[in-house]
């Protein structure tokens, strides 16, 4: 924790323009970390509904073709690389908006507290929601592959 050596660190007894100023700063510290939380959620949410859709496309994209192969209908199989598709998509999108929104957000608090409006000094690590989202993106994209040009297990 880096102190300010041209002011004593604040305490219980001291006075009490100086308490509330601190504690302003850490409550506004500590609200960085909760948006970035509350980012990671939403990133979360977006995974759980693009997963589905990969998960519901390939499941329907897999029957057709089995079924196709004994003289089904092809074009539902096409429904359910569209939906995979859309997985991905969807995807993709929240993984970019949330990379911007970060990006932002540590801009923002980069230049608070430079300006000494908070002390910047907890850590902003890096959210393993965007790496597991970026590892679902690629799995939908080899899945894609597979399914479109008939490469691979699938």
């Amino acid at each position: 924790m880096i102190q300010d050596v041209s002011q004593p660190r604040v305490t219980a007894s001291s006075e009490s323009s100086r308490i509330a100023t601190e504690l302003a700063s850490r409550r506004t510290g500590m609200s960085f970390q909760r948006t970035r939380m509350s980012a990671d959620r939403t990133l979360m949410s977006v995974i759980r509904t693009s997963l589905s859709l990969m998960a519901f496309g390939f499941t329907i994209a897999q029957f057709f073709s089995r079924l196709a192969d004994s003289g089904g209908a092809p074009a539902a199989r096409s429904f359910g690389t569209a939906l995979l598709l859309l997985g991905v998509l969807m995807l993709a999108l929240g993984i970019l908006e949330n990379v911007r929104f970060i990006v932002s957000l540590r801009a923002t608090r980069i230049e608070m507290t430079a300006d000494g409006l908070i002390h910047g000094q907890s850590a902003f690590p890096p959210s393993l929601v965007l790496v597991t989202a970026l590892l679902l993106l690629l799995v939908g994209l080899i899945a894609i592959t597979s399914m479109v040009f008939h490469v691979g297990p699938f």
